[in-house]
């Protein structure tokens, strides 16, 4: 049977908007009932074998109708199954051994007053929900026939009387009604299926919606339930937690990120409000700070939770462009204003120290005013390096090459002859992308600062450097390593402000404008305080995968 006559039959054999699925589950169903209706007959004709309620008349025929009839109902539903032939081939097939089978029960056991021919009406009324009116009164008048012809053959062995035909008839007039009653609420049914079907067909496509939305939006989400099993992650929050959002779902934030676990556990202890106000993270690449953003999904403690993962960088970036835009306007003044009087204090101070009537205490006051003037001369030059942050020429460069040579000329020009400054490389051919200048700039204000801050007891410099990749994201790092006391918690927040510093003598520009060269060439810098004791400053280079070709 070819595809476009399988589907004639279909639409000829169901009622007007019925589904194939709708007659298959009735199809299915009625053959549930063929092998219960035939297993209740053998198990009655067994247990009552000596005084037999059924099959009494001819005991034989009927016990092998009956065994005849499980058989097909248990062929049936193999074929039903693999979905062969057609439902409506299947239907008219079972529903003629349906009838063929229950009138020849019908007759071992006394004919129409058995009342075994009641069955029918479940069988004729189920499969006409299957059928178009049509054929659904054509296998009525065809049951009702079947059910006249043994009521003839009854009365003709003596079974039974003429008396009997009324029943038959009545039995008759029972299915045809009921065959045409299922056509209404086949079309009910049908209706209804075809509406749930598309409801479906609509839930699935506003959950795909929401997938889409969610997986494509700018902002990181992650969803969490009670026990902190991740539920949801869109794409961007993966990015950001180092993990792939295909295997996100249903593990537990332990394990993929701890940091953010630790930060989910307070926000917890506060009684589970939204809050905005936590601590940033770094993400997944080592080199963005992330901020993460709480609010509760339901009334129950404790709570899944909706998390928002906010780019701190960006924020901070918008942030520093403000100050760099105000420092810019300042640096032209400082330029202008007060460049040229510190210089001619400084030279006044020079000239007076010269003089050969200045006492010892007045020479004190010359050396200030000219520590002062020099000191003052290099914050304007640190400021305007600021405006010029935007010249940048990156280049490749062989970091373990490059170091060596920045060693040889640090030691030399830091007057640190004879000290040893190791260098530990993961990978001796790493190469990262970096204007070389700013580069020996940043290292150089790294170096400087272990060096003056972090000596042994016999003023030694502790000074080490390391090299390696990210485990999380493969990207490079630079690390400047010390022994010293390292830096109190309060204040490792703040050693990258502008003006910030702890020291008497310092400008509180350097860590920040090594930050800044940092990130004019897509570097990221920060402190790592160490597990024992120290510091370290870790310097995270550009992406390889994201060089421009």
């Amino acid at each position: 049977m070819t595809r476009d006559a399988a589907h004639a039959d279909q639409a000829d054999a169901a009622p007007a908007g019925s589904t194939p699925d709708l007659a298959w589950r009735v199809v299915s169903l009625l053959n549930v009932y063929r092998v219960f209706v035939a297993i209740v007959l053998i198990l009655m004709f067994v247990v009552t074998a000596d005084a037999p309620i059924v099959g009494a008349l001819q005991p034989a025929i009927f016990i092998l109708v009956a065994i005849a009839y499980l058989f097909a109902g248990i062929t049936s539903w193999w074929t039903i199954g693999r979905r062969t032939p057609d439902y409506p081939v299947q239907i008219a097939v079972q529903l003629i051994i349906d009838i063929a089978a229950i009138v020849m029960v019908m007759h071992t056991s006394g004919g129409i007053g058995s009342g075994l021919g009641n069955l029918l009406i479940i069988s004729v009324g189920a499969a006409s929900l299957t059928m178009s009116p049509r054929t659904a009164v054509t296998f009525a008048a065809f049951a009702t026939l079947m059910i006249l012809f043994e009521q003839g053959m009854s009365q003709f062995e003596g079974i039974t009387t003429a008396t009997d035909y009324t029943a038959a008839g009545m039995l008759g007039a029972i299915i045809f009604v009921i065959s045409l009653a299922a056509q209404p609420l086949a079309r009910r049914i049908a209706e209804s299926e075809a509406l749930a079907e598309q409801r479906g067909v609509d839930l699935a496509n506003l959950a795909e919606l929401n997938e889409y939305i969610v997986q494509h939006l700018r902002e990181s989400i992650v969803v969490i339930d009670h026990t902190d099993h991740v539920r949801l992650m869109n794409a961007s929050a993966a990015k950001h937690l180092g993990v792939s959002s295909d295997t996100a779902s249903g593990r537990h934030l332990l394990e993929m990120a701890p940091e953010l676990y630790a930060t989910t556990v307070d926000w917890r202890r506060s009684a589970s409000e939204i809050q905005s106000n936590l601590s940033p993270f770094t993400a997944g690449d080592g080199a963005t700070l992330v901020t993460p953003h709480f609010a509760p999904l339901g009334q129950s403690k404790p709570a899944a939770a909706l998390i928002f993962l906010e780019d701190a960088t960006q924020l901070s970036e918008r942030v520093q462009q403000a100050k760099l835009a105000a420092l810019g306007r300042l640096s032209a003044s400082i330029a202008h204003e007060i460049r040229n009087p510190v210089g001619a204090i400084s030279h006044a101070g020079q000239l007076l120290a010269e003089s050969s009537s200045i006492q010892t205490d007045e020479r004190k006051l010359t050396d200030i005013i000219h520590t002062q003037s020099r000191r003052v001369s290099t914050i304007i030059e640190n400021v305007l390096q600021l405006s010029r942050r935007d010249n940048t020429r990156p280049q490749q460069i062989v970091l373990s090459d490059w170091l060596e040579d920045f060693i040889t000329e640090f030691v030399a020009g830091s007057q640190l002859l004879g000290a040893n400054v190791p260098a530990d490389h993961h990978d001796k051919s790493m190469t990262v992308r970096f204007d070389p200048s700013h580069l020996h700039q940043v290292l150089w204000n790294l170096c400087e600062n272990a060096v003056r801050y972090a000596s042994d007891t016999d003023g030694e410099p502790t000074l080490s450097l390391r090299s390696g990749r990210l485990s999380t994201s493969g990207r490079p790092y630079l690390e400047v390593l010390d022994q010293g006391p390292g830096i109190d918690e309060e204040l490792a927040d703040k050693i990258f402000e502008p003006f910030f510093t702890a020291a008497q003598d310092g400008t509180g520009l350097g860590l920040f404008i090594a930050r800044e060269l940092c990130e004019c060439n897509y570097a990221g810098l920060r402190y790592v305080r160490r597990q024992s004791h120290g510091s370290c400053f870790q310097l995270i280079f550009a992406d390889p995968k994201r060089w421009a070709v």
